[in-house]
């Protein structure tokens, strides 16, 4: 007779070793911690805490800086909090903060891009395949790249960059510190396999931050890189003194152009994207107070 382990014969427990390795949790590394970078890390940290799909312990990568003479990874990990790019701000206790790039993804199975794209050439060797052979990434960097005189989608650089990997996109009307403070606010997962949708979507989803998720990375992505453009017309439409009628012409021009430019260069871009947080909203808060917005008001 078959010798019993506890309850469970030897066969039974083997086999339930085998399910519970195939349902592992996925292990997060966020590869940025900047100001956004922060931010989003907050919210990525309570869900890994409370959600048994993922891995409590959240790696971020942080580019080592010296504050006050000391280094800026041992300073977010004994007073959880950015002090440099995201102050007054507390990041959960599960979000560990780590200088080596290699160290951080080692067995990641989910990679959260978000730091400044001139960056990627240069970050993504310095992984040196230490992630899950099957993960998965995401990208929260708005900006777009020309090769050949066409724009280049920053989730296909990376996509490049990281062999094949499926890079889905995460884009919308999303100031920083806002989010920071739990001001209610939406965003939009785009990606290519909506069977990757829900967990990215159970990631980022959280009580003041609605995740919503469509079928669509270049329309996504693209609205979160030209918005940025029409949000300099809004401040020159400012900086010259006109008024609401005005700047709500330049929003309606520059949506319709945003559409236009996507559906010239990508195929497959839908129009109902264009209504997600990632397109009319993120449009409306950057050409109210954004960065671009204020520059070209000066």
């Amino acid at each position: 007779a078959m010798k019993t382990v506890g309850k469970f014969s030897r066969r039974q427990k083997s086999a339930s070793y085998s399910v519970a390795y195939i349902i592992m949790p996925e292990k997060v590394a966020i590869i940025g911690s900047g100001n956004w970078g922060s931010a989003i890390a907050r919210i990525i940290g309570v869900n890994c805490a409370r959600h048994e799909d993922y891995e409590t312990t959240v790696e971020m990568w942080v580019f080592e800086e010296q504050v006050d003479g000391k280094n800026l990874t041992e300073i977010i990990n004994t007073t959880h909090e950015n002090v440099k790019y995201l102050p007054g701000v507390k990041l959960p206790v599960n979000v560990h903060a780590e200088p080596n790039l290699e160290k951080a993804v080692t067995g990641a199975t989910l990679l959260v891009f978000v730091l400044p794209h001139q960056f990627l050439p240069r970050t993504v060797p310095n992984m040196k395949n230490a992630y899950a052979p099957n993960a998965r990434g995401i990208s929260l960097i708005k900006g777009i790249e020309f090769e050949d005189n066409k724009p280049m989608l920053i989730s296909d650089l990376i996509k490049k960059a990281m062999g094949g990997m499926d890079i889905s996109v995460l884009m919308g009307a999303n100031v920083a510190n806002e989010v920071a403070q739990d001001q209610f606010c939406e965003s939009t997962v785009g990606t290519r396999d909506m069977a990757n949708g829900p967990v990215w979507q159970k990631l980022f989803n959280y009580d003041t931050f609605l995740v919503n998720v469509v079928n669509d990375v270049p329309g996504v992505e693209l609205c979160g890189a030209l918005k940025n453009v029409v949000a300099i017309g809004a401040g020159f439409c400012d900086g010259l003194g006109f008024g609401g009628n005005t700047k709500a012409a330049i929003i309606r021009i520059g949506l319709a152009e945003m559409q236009l430019f996507c559906n010239t260069f990508y195929s497959g871009v839908q129009s109902a994207t264009f209504f997600e947080s990632c397109g009319v909203a993120d449009l409306i808060t950057t050409c109210f107070g954004g960065r671009n917005r204020k520059c070209a008001e000066a």
